[in-house]
């Protein structure tokens, strides 16, 4: 059984930084495009990265230039680096593991980290 658990979310003052790291169990890991979503209280989830598994990188346009994603096949894991926070960052941040978008039926998905960008 695949789990992925993400950790790293927080509260984090406007223009600070956070890491956000998703870790995955299983073997299929280095095989699999990795991302990230995130939705906010009363809208919908949102694409913010994804990761190919050979290593080419997209990102939602609000994101572009202040975040970076990567990953680390060696530890089944991969970060969300986040730099120059905003407070409409703020949301639930969701890793997914599987197909490139995470759009697939049987994509795997984790339980979420919450990341609050307040003053």
């Amino acid at each position: 059984q695949v789990q992925l658990v993400e950790s790293g979310g927080g509260l984090v003052q406007p223009g600070g930084s956070l890491r956000l790291s998703c870790a995955a169990s299983g073997s299929i890991f280095s095989r699999n495009a990795m991302g990230w979503y995130r939705q906010a209280p009363g809208k919908q989830r949102e694409f913010v990265a994804r990761i190919s598994s050979i290593g080419s990188t997209d990102y939602a346009d609000s994101v572009k230039g202040r975040f970076t994603i990567s990953r680390d096949n060696a530890k089944n894991t991969v970060y969300l680096q986040m730099n120059s926070l905003k407070p409409e960052d703020t949301a639930v941040y969701y890793c997914y593991m599987g197909t490139l978008y995470g759009l697939g039926p049987s994509d795997y998905w984790g339980q979420g980290t919450q990341v609050t960008v307040s003053s």
